[in-house]
């Protein structure tokens, strides 16, 4: 067993190394390692996230001793690096027992999953593990251990991709295989950046996608550009930046979606941001070698792009096409003449997009994929029901905790999510074997705490044990911070795997763990005037994101149009009237 004392050695060293770097430079250089675990635990600063890292260490630091004693046991079940191993994005992790797997998964999952070894099992195991054909079975496995093992975790998704999707992608991945970073193509068009007009691109085209704000916001926003390379046949390359490391698994097979550090106007983007490209200014006769398009809130420019005929051919002639943007603009395509067509035989469901595209793109990284998984099976896999909330305070003045708390309670109870506690009997009854966890994701530990309180005070009227759990609480959204954008990753995705969700109106992050989980959830209303919302909440009835900004240039008549109104599946949105988004359902509402 390790001393106290290199424990929390230990622990200064995972923030000097990996969580705070400047903060545990400024405050706990002089700190006495003794001093910090009570330090942390006083300020919130430790939370699931940071033990994990210092259980990796300590395992780290006893492999590389000899045990004392021959059955002793490792404090992980991770296989320690060598010095050969690739970063810890790919590193492999133990492989899981099967019926160990089964255990600690969701009641009812084995007969499901077809964990079993029957070899009437294997081809429906096989589906399930590229999710209907959206996955090629051409990775690695252990590469990235999310991909093919998520089924493991979540019901079978009731919306099968379209054969018409399933065949695109292939064709993508090869496209992307022949056009990706350092291929002949990919060298010769980088060239040509140079150039301040372009010349033939030995047809490969490409869409640069540049991210901004919150985790929420930068997934929705990638899958949007990936549909866009779908329609337009460009490749898609990602700037993920020193904040988004290790996050994901790579999408395609035997090639990366990363931009290259030395792509030849990488130190460019910060300057291009400040420039304000219009398409209409573009030369038909003499097209540049690349745009640099920023998608603000609500640009006439970007309805122009998307939903203009003359726009998107003049797009075609540029082969580097840098595209800035936080929104979800998907339902954009299906009010574009040139669009329409294809992206609805693609999605004959309309609102499953994000969710097709979000399965298909977004894999955990094995470091990432390690927490989840310990995290789920410490607190989720042995109860009937997992609640997912989210909760997301846009301000504190308007929406104070109590404020918030009571409307939790009030659309929780009301609608029958959660029973009601027992206030004339302090006395527990004999539990009825039901159970339910509430997974809380807030930047505050205030709902958790109170939350927590309650159920625990007091036995519930109908018998239900109710835990509640939270992986994090960061107080505030940190900038800039790989780690803190690694927590919300992680909470996203556990979030997704949820029985019910309540989510925060307005919040992208709540987007994100909707789409990828295919769940439509009860949306929080923001609070007005620091008054309790009625109804608390509304039930949302599409499982896409929201456009927040919401086309509205008419390209034929070139006027302002209301584009939720002009088609039965792109309505407004019931959490942001001035958005759009995709239904199933043609009949109004």
């Amino acid at each position: 067993m390790i001393p106290p004392n290199q424990i929390a050695c230990l622990i200064k060293r995972c923030l000097m190394n990996s969580c705070h770097p400047d903060l545990a430079t400024d405050q706990f250089q002089k700190m006495s390692p003794l001093s910090l675990p009570a330090y942390l635990m006083t300020h919130r600063l430790m939370d699931f996230w940071l033990l994990d890292l210092v259980m990796d260490q300590v395992q780290k630091n006893n492999s590389s001793q000899p045990t004392s004693k021959p059955d002793d046991k490792p404090l992980s079940s991770q296989p320690t690096s060598k010095p050969e191993d690739k970063p810890l994005s790919s590193q492999p992790t133990s492989v899981p027992n099967d019926k160990l797997v089964g255990q600690l998964l969701a009641p009812g999952f084995v007969e499901e999953s077809g964990l079993n070894t029957d070899s009437s099992q294997s081809t429906k195991m096989f589906n399930d593990k590229l999710l209907d054909g959206l996955l090629s079975p051409e990775f690695d496995e252990r590469s990235c251990l999310s991909r093919y093992r998520s089924f493991l975790y979540r019901k079978a998704s009731q919306h099968k991709p379209s054969p018409f999707l399933l065949s695109k992608l292939r064709e993508y991945e090869d496209l992307h295989k022949r056009c990706g970073p350092h291929t002949r193509s990919y060298n010769e068009t980088s060239k040509r950046l140079k150039s301040s007009h372009t010349r033939s691109t030995g047809g490969c085209n490409y869409i640069v996608w540049l991210g901004s704000n919150g985790m929420g916001n930068r997934i929705i926003s990638m899958a949007s550009a990936f549909l866009y390379a779908l329609l337009a046949n460009r490749v898609l390359l990602v700037d993920h930046g020193s904040d988004m490391t290790h996050l994901f698994c790579e999408p395609f097979p035997n090639t990366s979606w990363i931009l290259p550090m030395d792509f030849p106007i990488k130190k460019q983007f910060h300057t291009l941001k400040q420039r304000h490209v219009r398409f209409r200014d573009i030369s038909e006769e003499s097209p540049p070698s690349f745009v640099y398009f920023n998608i603000p809130h609500g640009s006439y420019d970007f309805d122009e792009l998307f939903l203009c005929d003359r726009s998107r051919a003049l797009l075609e002639r540029v082969p580097w096409f840098i595209l800035s943007s936080d929104q979800y603009f998907a339902p954009s395509f299906f009010l574009s003449p040139s669009f329409k067509q294809e992206v609805s035989m693609l999605f004959p469901e309309k609102e499953t997009i994000f969710h097709q595209l979000g399965r298909y793109l977004f894999h955990p990284s094995n470091q990432v994929w390690g927490v989840i998984t310990k995290f789920y099976q410490t607190n989720l896999a042995k109860t009937e029901q997992r609640i997912g909330l989210q909760i997301r305070v846009f301000n504190r003045k308007t929406s104070p905790f109590q404020v918030v708390m009571d409307q939790i309670l009030s659309c929780m109870l009301k609608k029958k999510l959660l029973p009601d506690v027992d206030t004339q009997n302090s006395v527990r009854s004999p539990p009825n074997n039901s159970s339910k966890t509430i997974l809380i994701t807030s930047l505050y530990s205030d709902y958790f705490e109170n939350m927590s309180a309650m159920y625990q005070s007091k036995p519930t009227v109908t018998g239900e044990v109710i835990r509640v759990c939270q992986p994090s609480h960061e107080e505030y959204q940190h900038k800039g911070d790989n780690l803190h954008n690694m927590k919300a990753w992680a909470e996203i995705y556990l979030l997704s795997l949820s029985d019910v969700l309540l989510t925060s109106a307005g919040s992208t992050f709540g987007y994100a763990a909707q789409g990828l989980g295919g769940l439509k959830p009860w949306i929080l209303i923001r609070p007005k005037n620091k008054m309790v919302p009625d109804p608390a909440c509304r039930r949302d009835k599409s499982m896409d994101p929201c456009f927040h900004y919401a086309p509205r240039y008419e390209c034929k008549a070139k006027s302002i149009t209301d584009s939720g109104t002009l088609v039965p599946y792109v309505r407004h949105c019931a959490d942001r009237q001035t958005g759009v988004k995709l239904f199933n359902d043609h009949k109004r509402l």
